[in-house]
């Protein structure tokens, strides 16, 4: 019988892992996925798969002619993914813990990279893309999305604010640096993923928003402290960052109660590529 028409999932069992749309990753996963040129018999790797979207919904709709890889170096992250696919009974997905600076497979035996912002999470750009390079064979398809260095201005400028107020010129400097590592200016992007024998085949600039009805909710959001809070802490002061996240706060309410609600834009680009 057609594993298909077999009987229905255990839907006590289906709330342990119905999340494989995370809202941070969803806006720039969907717009990957529409980009993804859909044959089947190919081999893929998804760079920063995490606890596995797109990973498992790329493996779903290839089908199980396609082998696809996930690589990441979070444990954690690969048991939870590892408890969806043998939950939903995929067999084309095989995991990697590790790291895409050394990736641990043939030269030129993949067909599609996929990168759902995860490349600009790496300690080491440059040699990532340069281990993409050699993986996949020529004519294969690369494909990433990345947040750009203009996301959540609304905070960052309130941010840089209060700290020019208070005189902290080192700080602001530290705080450009670190957005400037994280999500460097796209052409610079692009300048690296040419340097790599890619050629840029489509881009595509997005938006989305994050809105909260405040400061303090957005300050207390789970993944703004999971994601941010900490590299934003680990440039002041320790003596003063209580003190500057108070009257950051404080600010971020009043302007909320101006404008009706707390908004964090966040600009998003995917870049299509295929290798020459």
């Amino acid at each position: 019988m057609k594993k298909y028409l077999s009987a229905g999932f255990d839907l006590d069992k289906m709330a342990d892992v119905l999340d494989e749309l995370p809202v941070w990753s969803a806006p720039f996963g969907l717009k990957l996925l529409d980009y993804v040129n859909y044959r089947s018999g190919i081999s893929v790797l998804d760079i920063g798969s995490g606890t596995g979207f797109p990973l498992t919904e790329l493996a779903l709709r290839l089908g199980e002619s396609s082998t696809v890889y996930g690589i990441d170096p979070w444990k954690k992250a690969i048991e939870r993914a590892n408890k969806k696919i043998e939950h939903y009974g995929i067999k084309n997905i095989k995991l990697i813990e590790g790291f895409a600076e050394s990736i641990p497979l043939d030269n030129g035996s993949i067909d599609l990279i996929t990168s759902n912002n995860g490349i600009n999470n790496v300690e080491d750009t440059d040699r990532v893309l340069s281990e993409c390079s050699r993986v996949i064979k020529k004519g294969g398809q690369f494909i990433q999305t990345m947040n750009t260095d203009k996301s959540m201005f609304e905070f960052y400028t309130v941010f840089e604010n209060v700290l020019s107020d208070l005189q902290m010129n080192r700080e602001i400097d530290l705080m450009h640096k670190h957005i400037e590592r994280k999500r460097p200016p796209l052409d610079i992007v692009i300048s690296m993923i040419r340097k790599h024998g890619f050629k840029i085949t489509d881009m595509e600039q997005c938006q989305f928003s994050y809105k909260f009805a405040d400061g303090s909710a957005m300050l207390n959001h789970y993944f703004i402290r999971l994601a941010f809070m900490e590299p934003w802490i680990k440039i002041l002061p320790v003596n003063k960052t209580e003190q500057i996240f108070e009257i950051v706060e404080s600010r971020l309410n009043e302007q909320s109660q101006k404008y009706g609600c707390m908004k964090l834009s966040i600009p998003f680009v995917l870049i299509n590529a295929i290798k020459e």
